[in-house]
């Protein structure tokens, strides 16, 4: 076999392993030192210890000199260089900081708070609790960026409260699912962060241009849901004086300042400044990280055991993600030396695509992709193989980036591997049907599709704050 052919068998059996069920970020490790002592083979270089060897050595110096010959290959050194740049990536290092302060935000009684006072605030908009949740998931989504536990902590909070109130329960999951999921979008998003060190884009550029797309989605979840409430009133009934009490005027605004206002302070503080350059990403986690700890000792959520229960989250989720960049690393630098990433760049030439039909191939198999991968998955080991052909097609990688974020939406809502409905599964009522909850969410994935379709029209959109800002 040619090393292009054992580089494709090299991608193959990867995916294959991986739908095995195999551990994605050891399986990459593994399969990047397998094939790369084949592809970094040198028996010269391994086995030139033996010409020290004097005559009539005995079997302990024989042994010795056989193992160092055995582990005097390339990929080793490639493999410790990788794991250094890894851990020393500064990029990076806003990860734990940003998970920190949202899974203390997570855990400081904040939510509950927020939720009651929109639901209130907004009794008499069509659709009231729908917009109060969804504005609630948007909110938490962008301070803590974990999917999972937006959707499990808004299942158990607002889901009951629409039931209750006779919402449809396909709407009513619909919108805590797609809510809970705009995290990954909005900044500061965690996701926008691997990205950028995937990419070598500028996370400051990337925030500013997912921040017109993540609320151009939030806007149009927002119109669906008080359109379908104004044509189809039954699926989300004006609440009763019981279920929303009247509250005066001045005590709402008490409400609003003591739980809107702190998390939308603390998003804006941290996001502001990134944006206007007044600290780098890392620095802006570090005062994220501080405030959180602030609000929950101002609410008295902070108690030992929440502080170590985050600490301990942060730390098993900025592992999985940095042994996913060193596995990645490893096997990309070795599929890409055994010439597999000229093999796609052909290939893709040969198509003869246009820049606008690639935009929609590569969209379509990360789509594809999100079924059985988690974002990190896909954009740390599948997006890096798109993007060495951005250049062929003229196609700026920040715009890819967003255009991604936006598709990675996708793969927590659609079936039969849509996560935002099994989480919510797994705590909502019994007579919650899993087929409800995915009815639900088809709607707020054509709202995704809309979104993608936008950018497609009208890049602006992605590029105007970061021109405004930056510069071209």
């Amino acid at each position: 076999m040619t090393d292009p052919q054992v580089a494709l068998l090299m991608l193959g059996l990867f995916i294959l392993v991986v739908f095995l069920g195999f551990p994605i970020a050891f399986t990459l490790m593994a399969m990047g030192i397998g094939f790369g002592y084949y592809a970094y083979f040198d028996a010269g270089r391994m086995w030139r210890a033996y010409d020290r060897l004097a005559e009539g050595a005995g079997w302990w110096d024989n042994t010795t000199l056989w193992l160092e010959g055995l582990f005097n290959n390339r990929i080793f050194d490639l493999f410790i260089n990788q794991t250094f740049t890894v851990m020393s990536n500064e990029v990076l290092t806003a990860i734990p900081l940003f998970l920190f302060m949202g899974y203390i935000v997570e855990r400081a009684n904040i939510v509950d708070r927020l939720f009651t006072t929109l639901n209130i605030a907004s009794k008499n908009m069509p659709g009231s609790m729908g917009v109060a949740a969804l504005i609630t998931c948007a909110l938490f989504a962008t301070a803590t960026g974990i999917v999972g536990a937006v959707v499990t902590l808004m299942g158990l909070l607002a889901l009951p409260a629409m039931l209750k109130a006779r919402y449809d329960k396909s709407f009513a999951s619909g919108i805590i699912c797609a809510g809970g999921t705009l995290g990954i979008l909005i900044p500061p998003s965690i996701m926008l962060i691997v990205y950028a060190a995937a990419s070598g884009v500028s996370i400051v550029r990337l925030y500013a241009g997912a921040l017109l797309p993540g609320l151009t989605l939030v806007g149009l979840y927002l119109a669906y849901v008080i359109g379908r409430s104004i044509l189809q009133p039954s699926v989300a009934p004006r609440p009763t004086a019981e279920e929303v009490p009247d509250v005066p005027f001045g005590r709402l605004v008490v409400m609003v300042m003591t739980s809107f206002f702190p998390l939308a302070f603390l998003i804006l503080a941290v996001l502001g400044s990134i944006l206007f350059g007044l600290a780098t990403p890392t620095e802006a986690a570090s005062i994220g990280a501080l405030g959180g700890m602030l609000l929950a000792v101002v609410y008295r959520a902070m108690t030992w055991q929440r502080m170590r229960e985050s600490v301990y989250l942060t730390v098993r989720t900025t592992a999985m993600v940095c042994w996913l960049f060193v596995g990645s690393y490893t096997f990309s630098s070795v599929f890409s030396y055994l010439g597999g990433e000229q093999v796609i760049s052909e290939f893709v030439q040969s198509l003869n695509l246009t820049p606008l039909q690639f935009l929609l191939l590569a969209q379509l198999i990360i789509f594809l992709l999100g079924w059985p991968l988690e974002w990190s998955e896909i954009i740390i080991i599948f997006v890096p193989i798109f993007l060495p052909l951005l250049d062929m097609f003229g196609i700026d990688p920040l715009f890819f980036g967003i255009l991604v974020a936006l598709n990675l939406q996708t793969s927590f809502l659609t079936p039969p591997m849509a996560m935002s409905a099994y989480y919510l599964k797994g705590i909502a009522p019994p007579d919650v049907k899993l087929t409800q909850i995915f009815a639900g969410v088809m709607p707020f994935l054509g709202m995704v599709f809309i979104a993608m379709l936008l950018m497609y029209q009208f890049p602006q959109i992605v590029f105007y704050l970061p021109e405004l800002f930056y510069g071209k």
